[in-house]
């Protein structure tokens, strides 16, 4: 087999799938039901007041396991509708069955989305080349870019460096959201392939920005959207202490958002709720955060943000008590 190559030459000026994107959260009414005017709304401020360029829907902070099929298509029509023209809207699709993800794939296609995000298929733990098989069957699906979601901590199966590799060749595989915690192989795959990194946990902002990574895909932007694009504001500006200086600043936020055993979804709806942004309960299996957690989120916040204080730009509005 023959891998298809690439000079070493810096990521282009427009990702395929935006720079800063939001790992949105799905937002639900007091009763549970999908709340579509939430998200249109949290979409609106995130984009328009968060400076993000790229949103990412139905993701697993978008409670995506238990949301329907015709919820999916709602939220994502009603996201496009706010914000789709003028930021990236990608919508989550993976499963661990390929014909439902094919069918996500194609829903998504119709409602207006401008990319696909790709999971490996989970539980079932399938080979490599059984993993290629199902990714490249639902790139064939579509005629959108896709960005396969490499995490292995959730799916019980890594994306190899020789499967990235492969599937780079495929003309719509253009992107990986990179959560497998190996930047040795996130660092061969880019170094001999085209594809668009973005990093999926918050820690690897930066790190993989300066390996050439596209951008991030973030969780802890749904709280603090100008922190986390003033990260790459400043590296991309070429001033890289500063850079450096506010990813660090970032760190209190995003060990509390993602750094525990509680889910990214409860930790964001906790933080959104209390400051008065559409995100209502979280559904069942997840539990909603509790007093004294909330509490430690927002303190991880305030700390955050006021280290962040350098620019207007990553400060967002005042932080209620």
């Amino acid at each position: 087999m023959t891998t298809v190559t690439h000079p070493l030459t810096p990521r282009a000026a427009a990702p395929p799938f935006g720079r800063t994107a939001t790992a949105m959260v799905t937002p639900f009414t007091a009763d549970g039901e999908l709340d579509t005017d939430g998200a249109q709304r949290l979409a609106t401020h995130l984009v328009d007041d968060g400076g993000c360029d790229a949103l990412v829907l139905s993701g697993t902070t978008g409670e995506s396991p238990t949301t329907t099929e015709a919820e999916k298509e709602t939220l994502l029509r009603a996201v496009v509708e706010a914000v789709g023209d003028r930021a990236k809207i990608t919508a989550g699709v993976g499963t661990n069955d390929t014909r439902h993800t094919v069918a996500l794939a194609r829903s998504a296609e119709r409602a207006g989305a401008h990319g696909l995000l790709v999971v490996t298929p989970y539980y079932s733990r399938p080979t490599q080349e059984a993993v290629t098989q199902h990714l490249r069957t639902v790139a064939d699906a579509t005629g959108l870019p896709v960005m396969l979601y490499d995490i292995p901590g959730r799916t019980g199966t890594a994306l190899s460096a020789a499967t990235l590799l492969r599937l780079a060749a495929h003309p719509r595989i253009a992107a990986v959201k990179d959560c497998g915690n190996d930047l040795l192989k996130s660092a061969k795959v880019l170094a001999a392939t085209g594809l668009a990194y973005y990093a999926g946990c918050d820690e690897q902002i930066l790190p993989l920005r300066a390996l050439g990574g596209a951008g991030c895909v973030s969780t802890a932007g749904n709280a603090a959207p100008r922190a986390v694009c003033a990260v790459l504001d400043a590296y991309d500006a070429g001033d890289t202490a500063t850079a450096a200086r506010r990813q660090l600043a970032l760190v209190p936020l995003i060990e509390a958002v993602t750094g525990g055993e509680t889910p990214g979804a409860v930790t964001a709806k906790a933080l959104l709720n209390h400051l008065g942004l559409p995100a209502g309960p979280v559904r069942g299996p997840l539990l909603a955060a509790d007093a004294a957690l909330t509490a430690r989120l927002m303190d991880a916040l305030r700390t955050t943000l006021d280290r962040t204080a350098d620019t207007d730009t990553a400060v967002p509005a005042a932080v209620p008590g």
